[in-house]
C-alpha cells in the first residue's frame, strides 16, 4: 500500500503577485510618507539636541529619555520597511504612535496627527500586502 503526498497550493489571493502594480505602488508611497516623517524627525532630533530638551521638558519626560525613545522609534521603523518584518514593525509603530498621541492629549496640544501618521503606516501596508488585505477585507462576497 501505497501513500500518496498532496501538495497544497495558497490560494491565489496571498500571493504577491496577484495586487496590481498601481496598488503596489500607491501603497508604497503612502508607506514611505510616515516614514520619511520619523526618520525626519530623527534627524532633526540629532542635528539639533536643543530642540528635544525643550520638547522633553515641555511634555513631562526627563532629559535622558531622548535617546531611547529615538532609537525605538528608528528600530520600528526599520522593522516596517523591510517587507518580512513589515507587520511587526507596524503594530509596534502603532503602539509607538499610541504613546504619542497619549502625550499630546496630556499636555493639551492637538493630537491629530499622530493619529493620521498610523492610518497612514496600516493604509500603505494594507494596499502593498495581499496577505493583509486577505485578512482584513475590505468587503466581502455575496456568495
Amino acid at each position: 500500500m501505497t501513500v500518496q503526498s498532496e501538495t497544497v497550493t495558497p490560494p491565489s489571493s496571498s500571493s504577491p503577485s496577484s495586487s496590481p502594480k498601481w496598488m503596489i505602488w500607491t501603497g508604497r508611497i503612502i508607506s514611505a510618507l510616515p516614514v520619511l516623517l520619523m526618520v525626519m524627525g530623527a534627524v532633526m532630533a540629532v542635528m539639533n539636541p536643543a530642540m528635544v530638551k525643550e520638547g522633553m521638558a515641555k511634555h513631562g519626560y526627563p532629559e535622558s529619555t531622548s535617546v531611547p525613545i529615538i532609537v525605538v522609534e528608528m528600530i520600528c521603523v526599520i522593522l516596517y520597511v523591510i517587507p518580512q518584518t513589515s507587520v511587526l514593525g507596524a503594530i509596534l509603530l502603532t503602539g509607538y504612535l499610541g504613546g504619542a498621541t497619549a502625550t499630546h492629549v496630556r499636555v493639551s496640544e492637538p493630537y491629530i496627527m499622530p493619529i493620521v501618521v498610523g492610518v497612514f503606516v496600516w493604509l500603505g501596508l494594507f494596499l502593498r500586502d495581499a496577505r493583509l488585505r486577505a485578512l482584513i477585507p475590505i468587503r466581502r462576497s455575496a456568495t
